[in-house]
């Protein structure tokens, strides 16, 4: 959506539609250490059966500098070994964690957010799922579900800057990766049609794509496990265009929930120089919402 931002290894993905690598996220300055580390646990773990291969690694970041010592570069190797060896496909940690440690969100506390939606076609149930890294938006335009939730809470409390020289940040700067994984069965086309509509979840929050913002999305399907070959022919499955608009709407709904339980989950934190980002204050956004009547008295 706006280019102020990295995501390595997409142009291979977009020419041959497929995603052969992990993805991970960390902060602007570690995208060629973490990718570094991953190719040599690629190595390690005899990734490719191969003799003779190559790699493209996902790394994407977002900036965290308001708290994190990023020009310290510290992240290393055994960091992102640590990330890659702990996957699981329990539930997905949110807010001050991993890539999200240090992030904000509209000027309160940000991080990693994640949700889902289930879909039925016709008689298969599949699963729509969204993992954010939200780093961006202005207070003053935060809203949910149409209420002006930054507004409301404009003269509370949500940064405390002490680090020198001043920053240069402007007010909605930062970025957002979003990344769509599903198990509808999906062509590359559909699934890049799939990438456009994220901006309509994050603009319903009041994200503008901001000059400064690097608003960078993927997504990709695990269905069709048999349609990377080397040789030969394959067939791959996929579903009618009529029945994308039931995607793009589960897509767009949890893009949008997955930002708010980023910003839910995420916890006050201090940083380098005594930097501090408040947490989106849960008592106050409840009553918020109850007076614009979005939540029974």
């Amino acid at each position: 959506m706006n280019g102020n931002g990295e995501m390595t290894g997409t142009t291979w993905i977009t020419e041959s539609g497929f995603l052969e690598t992990p993805i991970l996220l960390t902060n602007t300055f570690s995208v060629g250490s973490v990718r570094q580390a991953t190719l040599k646990w690629m190595v390690d773990t005899s990734w490719s059966n191969e003799n003779w291969w190559w790699a493209f690694p996902v790394v994407a970041e977002t900036y965290d500098g308001f708290l994190n010592d990023i020009y310290g570069f510290q992240i290393q190797e055994h960091h992102v070994l640590e990330a890659i060896n702990n996957t699981s496909t329990t539930k997905v940690e949110e807010g001050n964690v991993g890539g999200g440690t240090g992030m904000m969100s509209f000027g309160f506390k940000g991080g990693i957010g994640t949700s889902s939606r289930i879909l039925k076609f016709p008689d298969t149930t599949y699963t729509v799922g969204v993992l954010v890294q939200s780093n961006f938006g202005d207070k003053k335009r935060f809203r949910i579900d149409g209420v002006p939730v930054g507004k409301e809470l404009k003269d509370t409390l949500n940064i405390e800057y002490h680090g020198q020289p001043e920053s240069r940040r402007k007010n909605g700067d930062g970025s957002i990766i979003v990344i769509v994984a599903t198990d509808i069965p999906l062509l590359p086309y559909q699934l890049k049609r799939i990438t456009r509509r994220i901006p309509i979840g994050i603009g319903k929050l009041g994200g503008i794509g901001a000059n400064g913002s690097g608003d960078i999305f993927i997504a990709f399907s695990t269905a069709n496990q048999d349609a990377y070959i080397r040789e030969g022919k394959t067939k791959a499955e996929t579903i009618s265009k009529d029945w994308m608009n039931d995607v793009f709407e589960a897509t767009i709904q949890a893009v949008e929930e997955a930002i708010i339980n980023a910003m839910i989950a995420a916890k006050t934190m201090e940083g380098i120089n005594g930097n501090k980002v408040y947490a989106l204050p849960h008592q106050k956004l409840i009553e918020i919402m109850k007076k614009y009547n979005r939540i029974k008295q």
